[in-house]
């Protein structure tokens, strides 16, 4: 907290005592004092009301849901209200619309006991008086292993060995595991069980899929302690379980991003994109993931509109549905705007909660490093945001921009305690600190306005084989991104 105090005072005095940070000559005097300016509003502005207005007014923000479309109508009214007029609703079709209803589980042999359950997303739900069986623990979900074991499989309830699965990586494991639940089905399994890894018998939301589509098979998370009492039973003799969940799928529906923009005064047909996924899980209110992204995004078209001068370029503010789902949000806007990408000179993405800020990820790009290294040491690197990682992670909404070559910044921040609380019912409004989010909006605001009225992009786009030796370093992410259609090798 001392450190963060400090970064909060180094901004303020910056701000008002009209003083400059350390100056690059590819950041201008005048640069430099407009994002002191927007440091400046962010830790004086309303963020954490916003926040609050947000989360605990709204809740969890399911994609597609009634919480989410009313979340859509409020983030429109915001944009507005502060003096952004440029502000629309754009809609793209998802497969299936999902819905939660209710969840019990039941260990009927050779213990009786109650489990701590609850149903996967896009899951079905089960037959009316639910299923019952036994269980069989699988740690290899391979079409040829899965055929090899179907005798055993048939009339079971399937546990899944994560821990084995994704022994060797989770986008190696991740296209196998998406392929699962119909071979499973296939080979006669009634449901499955997949284990938490939360302690407390905590249980947060997943699922199987990519890309919004029903499971072929009811699919439920249990509780970490309940799941290693199952496995302890297994080691003995037969574990018989019963599960029976209810949930609502609707079909093919439409869900919404929102954009906003503050057109350039020089180069408007030019344009830079902030971006955060609007939608989240439904068990909490989606604070950290991502409400805090989002609202740094409402913050930043605030206080850039507030100072009452266009950038050079133009500002985009993206607020993304369907991220949960398989970054379908994002995808849909770079599908639907192809023709203009190659004038999008880069994306910043925040969607790692709101911890202690370290600076950007430049997902395995030198260029781009190259690029935001003097506006790091000009402008971040005193505010608590100097870092540059070249980490590359195709986990959020800068993915589909990065696959069409446009260079990505994704926010790096410290995540012990998102990864602690998210996709939980924990992820809630006091889970966030206010200094520390402050400081995270106002490194973004900095970066996001320098690059847009930086003398020239701060890197070029990659064409097709460049982002290929990149995608190619995560083994089985492009067989992931070729099965959903967002990527062709």
């Amino acid at each position: 907290m001392a450190v963060a105090r400090s970064v909060l005072a180094c901004v303020s005095i910056a701000f008002f005592a009209g003083t400059t940070l350390l100056c690059s000559a590819q950041v201008s005097p005048e640069v430099q004092k407009t994002a002191e300016q927007l440091a400046g509003s962010i830790y004086t502005g309303p963020s954490m009301e916003t926040l609050r207005e947000l989360t605990d007014g709204y809740g969890g923000r399911l994609s597609g849901s009634p919480a989410h479309n009313r979340a859509v109508e409020w983030a429109i009214g915001k944009f507005r209200s502060y003096g952004v007029e440029n502000v629309k609703a754009e809609s793209f079709v998802i497969p299936n619309g999902w819905q939660r209803g209710w969840a019990r589980g039941q260990m009927i042999a050779p213990l009786s006991r109650p489990l701590h359950i609850e149903s996967m997303a896009w899951a079905p739900s089960t037959p009316t008086a639910g299923v019952q069986g036994e269980v069989i623990l699988i740690d290899d979900l391979s079409a040829d292993a899965i055929k090899a074991k179907a005798d055993k499989i048939k009339g079971k309830i399937v546990m899944l060995d994560s821990a084995k699965i994704f022994a060797e990586g989770f986008w190696k494991a991740f296209p196998v595991v998406t392929a699962s639940p119909q071979r499973l089905k296939d080979a006669g399994a009634l449901a499955v069980l997949n284990p938490e890894r939360a302690k407390s018998n905590v249980i947060g939301t997943y699922s199987l899929d990519w890309g919004g589509h029903e499971s072929p098979l009811p699919e439920v998370q249990v509780g970490m302690e309940d799941a290693k009492l199952v496995q302890r039973e297994l080691e003995k003799e037969p574990v018989v379980i019963q599960l029976e969940i209810h949930n609502t799928d609707s079909g093919p529906i439409q869900v919404k991003n929102v954009v906003a923009e503050i057109r350039g005064a020089e180069k408007p047909d030019e344009w830079i994109l902030i971006g955060a996924h609007f939608d989240s899980w439904d068990d909490g209110t989606g604070a950290v993931d991502n409400g805090t992204g989002s609202v740094t995004v409402l913050e930043l078209a605030r206080t850039i509109a507030e100072i009452g001068k266009p950038p050079k370029r133009s500002i985009r503010f993206a607020l993304w549905g369907g991220e949960e789902e398989g970054l379908l949000g994002s995808y849909a806007y770079t599908q639907a705007h192809l023709g203009e990408m190659s004038k999008c000179v880069g994306v910043l993405n925040t969607d790692n909660g709101a911890g202690h800020p370290k600076g950007w990820k430049v997902e395995g790009r030198q260029d781009v490093k190259n690029g935001l290294q003097p506006i790091s040491d000009a402008l971040l690197k005193d505010i608590g945001g100097g870092g540059v990682s070249m980490d590359f992670e195709y986990d959020t909404d800068h993915g589909p921009f990065f696959l069409q070559g446009v260079p990505a910044l994704d926010f790096w921040v410290d995540v012990t305690q998102y990864g602690e609380i998210f996709h939980t019912s924990s992820d809630t409004y006091d889970k966030v600190d206010p200094v520390d989010f402050k400081s995270g909006e106002a490194i973004v605001a900095a970066t996001a306005w320098a690059i847009a009225n930086a003398p020239k992009p701060i890197a070029p786009q990659l064409d097709h084989a460049g982002v290929a030796e990149i995608v190619k370093k995560q083994e089985g992410l492009a067989e992931l991104l070729t099965i959903s259609g967002q990527w062709k090798p």
